[in-house]
This record gives C-alpha cells, sequence and structure tokens, in this order.
C-alpha cells in the first residue's frame, strides 16, 4: 500500500494478529480460549436459565445479573469468530465493515457492563440504606427502564465511532494488534487529522467509565458509612456479604481495563504479546468469572446448579 491513500470504500481487508513472536505456541492458547468461550458461554447460559426458573431470584439483583450474564453472551459472541479464526484457522483478513461492527459490539457491550454494573450498585445502595423503600424504588417497571437507559446511552455513545473512521483516509499497512476490531488499535491506521477521533474517544470514556466508576466508587462509601452505623459486627459482615459478589464482578471489570490502558501508556516497549494477552484478559475475564462467582456466592443459584448436575449425571 505504501504512502497510497485509500478512503474506506476502497480499503483492502484489515489484517488480524495472534500473538506476535509465538506463533508455535499459538494452537495451546487456542486450547485455552476454547475452554474460556465453553465456561462464559455455558456459565452465563445456566445463570439465565436457573434466574428464570427459580421463583425466589425473581427479583431486582437478579434482574440486573440476568442483564449482565446477557451482556456476557454478548461479549463472548462478539469475539468468538474471528478469534477462533485467527488461533485455530490462521484466517487472519477482515473485511472493513465486518472490522467495524466488530468493534462496534465489542464497544456497545463493554459500555454497557459499566452500566450495568453501576445499576447493580445502585441496587445494593438502596438494599441497605433504604431498605423500606426498596420494594418501591425498584419495581419491575424501574428496573426494565434502567436496563433501557444502559442500552441506548451506550449505543449513542458508539453509534458515531464507525463513522467519524470512515471518513478518514488510509495510508498505512492495515495490520492490526488483536485478534478483534478496537476502535484505539483501529485509530492508529489512518494518514489524516484524528483530532475529532480522539477528542471523541476520549469524552466517551470519561462520561462512561469515568462516571460510572466514580458513581460506583460513591454508592460504596454510603452503604460502608450505613453499615458501620449498625451496632452488630455480625449483622455488619452480613450485610457486607450481600455486596462481596458486585464488589468481585466490579473488580474484574476495571482491574483489567486499567491494567490495559497503563500498560500502552508506560510500559510501551514491552514485547508486543505482553499488550496482546492483556487485551485479552479484559476481554475473556468478566464473562468467565462472572458466572462462577454468582454461583459460589448465591445459595439459590448453587442450589439449583447441583440439582442440574445431579440430574444430568443420572
Amino acid at each position: 500500500m505504501g504512502g497510497e491513500a485509500h478512503n474506506s470504500s476502497g480499503l483492502p481487508p484489515f489484517i488480524l494478529t495472534g500473538l506476535p513472536g509465538m506463533e508455535t505456541s499459538q494452537h495451546w492458547l487456542f486450547l485455552l480460549l476454547g475452554v474460556l468461550y465453553t465456561v462464559s458461554i455455558v456459565g452465563n447460559a445456566l445463570i439465565l436459565f436457573i434466574i428464570k426458573e427459580e421463583e425466589s431470584l425473581h427479583q431486582p439483583m437478579y434482574y440486573f445479573l440476568s442483564l449482565l450474564s446477557l451482556n456476557d453472551l454478548g461479549v463472548s459472541f462478539s469475539t468468538l469468530a474471528t478469534v477462533l479464526g485467527v488461533f485455530c484457522f490462521h484466517l487472519r483478513e477482515i473485511s472493513f465493515n465486518s472490522c467495524m461492527s466488530q468493534m462496534f459490539f465489542i464497544h456497545l457491550f463493554s459500555f454497557m457492563e459499566s452500566g450495568i454494573l453501576l445499576a447493580m450498585s445502585f441496587d445494593r445502595y438502596v438494599a441497605i440504606c433504604n431498605p423500606l423503600r426498596y420494594s418501591t424504588v425498584l419495581t419491575d417497571a424501574h428496573v426494565m427502564w434502567m436496563g433501557v437507559c444502559v442500552f441506548f446511552r451506550s449505543f449513542c455513545m458508539i453509534f458515531p465511532l464507525p463513522f467519524l473512521l470512515k471518513r478518514l483516509p488510509f495510508c498505512k499497512a492495515n495490520v492490526l494488534s488483536h485478534a478483534y476490531c478496537l476502535h484505539p488499535d483501529m485509530i492508529r491506521l489512518p494518514c489524516g487529522d484524528i483530532t475529532i477521533n480522539n477528542i471523541f474517544g476520549l469524552f466517551i470514556v470519561i462520561s462512561t467509565f469515568g462516571l460510572d466508576s466514580a458513581l460506583i466508587l460513591l454508592s460504596y462509601v454510603l452503604i460502608l458509612r450505613s453499615v458501620l452505623a449498625i451496632a452488630s459486627r455480625e449483622e455488619r459482615l452480613k450485610t457486607l456479604n450481600t455486596c462481596v459478589s458486585h464488589l468481585c464482578a466490579v473488580l474484574i471489570f476495571y482491574v483489567p481495563m486499567v491494567g490495559v490502558s497503563m500498560a500502552a501508556r508506560y510500559v510501551r516497549h514491552a514485547p508486543k504479546y505482553v499488550h496482546t494477552l492483556l487485551s485479552l484478559v479484559y476481554l475473556f475475564v468478566p464473562p468467565v468469572l462472572n458466572p462462577v462467582i454468582y454461583s459460589i456466592k448465591t445459595k439459590e443459584i448453587r442450589r439449583r446448579l447441583h440439582k442440574i448436575l445431579v440430574g444430568t449425571k443420572i
């Protein structure tokens, strides 16, 4: 391609990347990723099935968990085709429009996960700080509208990105750094002015991840203040225990994200496969661990899961 510029309509396919410098070990990573995809898809599907079937779980906290599981399934399916294609079948080419679509859905589900975690923190805040108003504040209709708002906020934030990219000329080698398409990766490729893209990208990160994480932190400060006012130590621990699963979900979502950002900014000279592995951790850890955490910490889910496993064995 050299220095010749192409607009999006005449652009050759993008080239996806597996693990640079570790091509001979990629079949082992494929086996690991296959296991992780299986755990994620089966685990989240089981969570949805159990919540649907178990009457005692028909309450706001578990409706939000259903949204989280649905979103995690979306994350898994949005990367499944290209990741397995690259690591298993060595299919590295992807068309411009397919790459744009994948980028859109990966970031959409990522923003939605942040919003769902914020909604879950609000659920915990109301349950602990205003328990008498819980049933009136978090009605089924309110939960539904919160879910709709999370979706539309995420959709509106991510919708302009493909169009902002499509307007730019491309004149560099169209080689991506991952086995899937991400906006920070694609924005390096155009040879035009990307100032607007960078400003808008910073805006949506601050107004989603930044705002959500700050509000989640605030909710837990208020929860902690309320818990410390409880006289009984046993009751304090029992109350805090209801937040453990959500806190774990928040940590496994935000910590890998911060790790990827810090590595991109401060560890630029590390081998390329380090950045690729960190990015895989960011996309794979939450969908895999969320159903595991909630299965371990929720007695009703654990009991129903045991029934399913025992029934299958018989």
